[in-house]
Order: C-alpha cells, then structure tokens, then sequence
C-alpha cells in the first residue's frame, strides 16, 4: 500500500513535471518531437504504423497526451510542443507520398518490414518509463489483452469487411455517423496499437474516403464538404476528451494503463504484417523465386531496422538522463 502511494506520488510529480517540461530544452528534443511527426505523417501511407506507439517509443507519449488535453486552457505553451511535431506529419506526409508510396509499390513487404524492425528494436525503451512498476498477474492480463486487441481489429478487418460504403446518397442521420466516426479515428491516433485503416475498412468508408479526394469528385458531389465537416468536429471531440481521459489513467492507474498501452504497441507491430493492404500482398506472391526474394530482402531489412533501433536505444540509455528527457 505505502509502495503504491509513493508510485503515485511520483506519477503526480511527473505529470507536473511534464506541465513545464513542455518547454524544449535542446535540439535533441525538438528532433524527437519531428521524428514523432514524422511517424503520424507516414502512418497515413504505411500500413499499421501508429504514431501513438512511436510516441511511447519517442518517451513523448504523456507530453503529447497533455498538450493536446489542454490546448486551449494552456493555448501557448501546447502549441509550442506541437509545432514540431506538426512539422514533422507534414514532412513525413509529403515524403511518405512522394517517396515511401513509390516503394511500397515496388517492394511493400520488405518496407514494412524495415519499419517494424525499427519499431521493434526501439520497444526496449519502453520498459523505462514504468517507473519501477513491477509485472503482476493483472498486469499481465491487461498486457495480453492490449496486445490482442490490435490484431483482433485486423483480423476483422480483413475477413469481415461489410464492402465500401456509398458518400453519394447520404440522408441526415448519416451526420451522427460521420460524427462518432471521427471520434473513432481521433481514438485510433491516441490509443497505440489502433489503426485508422483498419476502422475504416471495417466499416466501408475507407476506399470511398480515399476516392473522394479529388477536385473532380468534390464537383461532383458538393455535399461532401459536410461530411468532411462532420468527421473533423468529431475528430477534434475525441482527440481533447480521449487525451484527457488517457492522461488521468496513466496518473491514477499509471501500472495497468501502462502495461495494457504497452500490450497495444507491441500488438500495433504485429499488425503491420497483418492488414488487407499487406493481405493483398500476400495474395500477389507466387511459390517461386519472386516469393523467396520478396521474404529474404525483407527479413534482412527487418533485422537491420531492429539491430539499429536497439543499438540507439543502448546509446541514449548511456548518454541521456531519462529522467530529464
């Protein structure tokens, strides 16, 4: 009981430590926080890549979780946290269109594969931050059952998918649905291991989402600047209560949040293999040598993606203070 008590004492202490910790300190900081932009910038292009899980990577998690909770009671010093990591989506959007979508078109297996072993070598760096929270039984369960989370989306995603959804003949009570489906997506991008596409394919609004940005289509069908309209209200609705909600669990229930957060990123990993875009892939392959090749560059991929990951994370556990990180 007096342990738990000084676990939440020390929970408390970081928290208001984070409040002024927002400020960056170095450049290092900063390009963390770019690094982290750059991830949810690229989770757009790459299947199963979630920012939130590079954030707890990162150690940017609570301080992302706390700026976006109170941007507007601590307009100020929130958006100064968040400008790198806005310009950090933007370079990551820019590049995952212009040249990580080219390669995924001509070896999606073997990128995907080096994303998850950077993501996987870098996991290590989370164990730091539970702050002496010792595995319990509960723990555990909560773990195991963030870790079959992700993967349970993504295998609904993959074979019970109710086909494309129509944005052309919408009657008022779709509002509502747009609504709580912006919600859900602004959930995917805070809770780790939770993919937007995934969401979005399981109920049929992904391809016809994708589709509809274009200058032809927005001629076509005018009406789609409602619904547009409507997924952003609901997006930002979720991204202030749900960061809000994440930010007091991790300070009243720091362990089981953290080990059932933890659970999610590791899972979110798994996912990157197993999505309807990689599906699809897998489909594509044949038993021969394109097969074997696609496999072999991967798998060395991965393992140099992981190797690199870990060997920065054993460096910044020696040169950096995490307390003060």
């Amino acid at each position: 009981m007096e342990d738990r008590r000084h676990s939440e004492k020390q929970t408390k202490q970081s928290v208001q430590g984070s409040e002024i910790s927002l400020r960056y300190e170095n450049k290092k900081q900063i390009a963390k926080s770019v690094t982290l932009g750059a991830f949810i910038g690229l989770a757009v292009i790459l299947p199963g890549v979630s920012g939130s899980t590079a954030a707890i990577i990162l150690r940017l998690y609570e301080k992302l979780l706390y700026a976006i909770g109170n941007l507007f009671t601590k307009f100020r010093k929130c958006v100064r946290f968040l400008l790198p990591i806005a310009a950090g989506a933007v370079f990551g959007l820019i590049f995952g269109f212009l040249g990580v979508k080219a390669l995924l078109t001509w070896q999606p297996f073997a990128i995907v594969a080096l994303f998850a072993g950077l993501m996987l070598g870098a996991f290590p760096s989370v164990k730091d931050q539970w702050n002496g929270e010792r595995l319990t039984a509960l723990h555990a369960v909560f773990f195991a059952a963030g870790f079959a989370f992700p993967i349970a989306v993504s295998l609904l995603s993959i074979f019970a998918s109710p086909g494309a959804a129509s944005l052309e003949k919408l009657q008022a009570w779709h509002a509502a649905v747009f609504l709580l489906l912006g919600y859900a997506v602004a959930v995917t991008q805070l809770v780790p291991g939770l993919s937007a596409t995934a969401l979005l394919m399981t109920v049929g609004y992904f391809t016809p989402l994708m589709d509809s940005i274009s200058f032809s289509y927005w001629q076509r069908n005018p009406h789609i600047i409602l619904v547009y309209l409507f997924l952003f209200v609901g997006f930002a609705a979720g991204l202030l209560t749900v960061s809000k909600l994440l930010s007091r669990l991790l300070k009243r229930r720091r362990g089981i949040t953290f080990y059932t957060v933890a659970g999610l990123s590791l899972g979110s990993i798994v996912t990157m293999f197993l999505n309807p875009e990689m599906t699809a892939v897998y489909q594509s392959w044949d038993s021969g040598a394109g097969m074997r090749q696609d496999l072999g560059v991967g798998i060395a991929l991965f393992l140099i993606g992981m190797i690199a990951a870990y060997l920065l994370v054993r460096y910044e556990r020696k040169h950096a203070d995490i307390k003060n990180d």
